[in-house]
């Protein structure tokens, strides 16, 4: 029983540690990417010029955030569930959802007029927040819930 307990807190500390990860990736975010949008969305971008951006850097910069929110959001979900499997799917659907919403983000920024910019606000941040495991996590709780029933 004791055992139990103690697999319980080390759960929980890993979990919180992972939480401190994602939110030091967004702490730091200025430091360690590119993204000319920040500070644009920050605004009343709707009455603002349009920001300058090198397509490359933004793709690797928007690349490499979304890859570190999705190996540490798969962490959380592995020692929560400790589940190969539903990690694996969880795995992928990270990745359909990375192509789903990269294509049109990059057609947004490429060919948007002004009023699709509100779109593009949310592609944004569904690419660069790990909204994702709020979602997954309860999904996942749920259907083990129900699968036990």
């Amino acid at each position: 029983m004791q055992q139990g307990k103690m697999d319980k807190k080390v759960k929980a500390l890993l979990v919180a540690l992972l939480v401190v990860l994602l939110a030091s990736v967004r702490a730091f975010e200025n430091v360690l990417f590119y993204d000319p949008f920040s500070a644009y969305f920050k605004n009343d971008y709707l009455n603002l010029a349009f920001p300058d951006f090198e397509f490359w850097p933004l793709l690797g910069s928007m690349t490499l955030r979304y890859a570190l929110n999705t190996v540490l959001s798969l962490g959380i979900i592995w020692v929560l569930f400790t589940d190969v499997k539903l990690t694996q799917f969880a795995a992928v659907l990270y990745a359909i959802f990375f192509v789903l919403l990269m294509l049109p983000f990059f057609v947004l920024i490429t060919f948007g007029e002004q009023h699709q910019y509100f779109v593009l606000f949310y592609l944004r941040r569904f690419l660069i927040q790990p909204l994702l495991v709020l979602l997954f996590v309860p999904a996942f709780y749920y259907q083990r819930l129900t699968q036990k029933s």
